[in-house]
């Protein structure tokens, strides 16, 4: 059986793109017989930004929220959150005490911002240890990364293998898992969907609200209502095709195409599939968040879980070190 790990940032509620591209195929990963998933809600590394605990707590939920509502299977798999499995602070002590400052000097996470440094706390610094021990804590064998996030694997690996090289074999060396397909998703300003650019949709906006960012936040042309349209270059049009039966992408690309049938008219048609669409997740969605003691009994359920592992993982670091 193959251990996947994945790990979500808790900085805010779970954006539309981030379900499409990622919670989605995720959870159908986690189905397969022959693997075992387990996914963490990094809020130890959310702190490298927020600092609100109302907002941490917030989103933490949210993100618990999310994957069970799209029916992630804390049965067959593991759910939980960073904080709640304090093993992993100390794995990372002992991955620091092994990494060089050169490797963290070139991450990413780092170089990105180095013309501020004034912006840049500790734990930016050595954000890439945490994520090394989030990984080699839990014997992962598979992490799914983006490209952006390929170099932290990779420096993952090299912590491992500096430890197995001076201690001895003790940490499973994980492999990446680049999914080259993974969906685009465009934001309402045509861009990639993301947080960053402010251009994302949250599903889970009460009906009212959601409309208001469809109708007032995806931009389209000045093209008029008795015009042609071009489908495919069109926001409103490449969001509907990707949560929309194929029959219905196709009527909604002949009707645009045909003119008649206005960008108000196109919105509205999307407002409506993502209603009838994530129903049942809207409804789970909002029911947990309006029940954090049954998320926090679920996400107990998987710390446990993790600790188990993560007690057997740091047992065997400690002995090496002689600890």
């Amino acid at each position: 059986m193959a251990r996947i790990l994945t790990g979500i940032q808790s900085t805010g509620v779970p954006h539309l793109g981030n379900i499409l591209g990622a919670i989605i195929p995720a959870i159908e990963a986690s189905d397969k017989p022959l693997n075992e998933a387990f996914l963490f809600i990094a809020n130890f590394h959310s702190l490298t930004q927020i600092k609100n605990a109302e907002e941490m707590k917030f989103n933490s939920y949210a993100v618990a929220a999310t994957w069970l509502a799209f029916g992630f299977d804390i049965e067959k798999n593991t759910l939980y959150r960073q904080s709640d499995v304090p093993q992993v602070a100390e794995l990372t002590w002992y991955l620091n005490c092994f990494t060089p400052y050169p490797m963290l000097a070139n991450a990413h996470s780092f170089k990105d911002k180095s013309d501020r440094l004034s912006d840049i706390n500790a734990g930016l610094f050595v954000y890439p240890v945490l994520m090394a021990a989030d990984i080699l804590l839990y014997d992962a064998n598979i992490v799914p990364v983006g490209k952006d996030q390929m170099q932290h694997l990779e420096m993952a690996r090299d912590m491992a293998e500096k430890f197995n090289n001076t201690m001895g074999e003790t940490l499973v060396i994980p492999e990446a898992q680049v999914n080259k397909e993974t969906m685009y998703v465009p934001g309402t300003d045509g861009q990639k969907m993301s947080k960053s650019y402010g251009n994302y949709i949250n599903i889970f906006l009460s009906e009212k609200e959601l409309k208001d960012v469809i109708n007032k936040k995806i931009i389209t042309d000045a093209t008029a209502l008795e015009e042609p349209k071009n489908a495919e270059a069109s926001v409103v049009y490449q969001l509907y095709k990707l949560i929309a039966p194929a029959a219905q992408s196709a009527e909604m690309k002949s009707k645009l195409e045909a003119g008649g049938y206005g960008w108000g008219h196109a919105k509205k048609d999307l407002y409506e599939m993502i209603l009838s669409r994530f129903a049942k997740e809207r409804e789970q969605f909002n029911t947990y968040m309006n029940d954090v003691a049954e998320l926090d009994r679920k996400l107990l359920v998987g710390s446990e879980k993790a600790s188990l592992v993560a007690s057997k993982t740091l047992k065997r670091v400690r002995e090496k070190l002689g600890y």
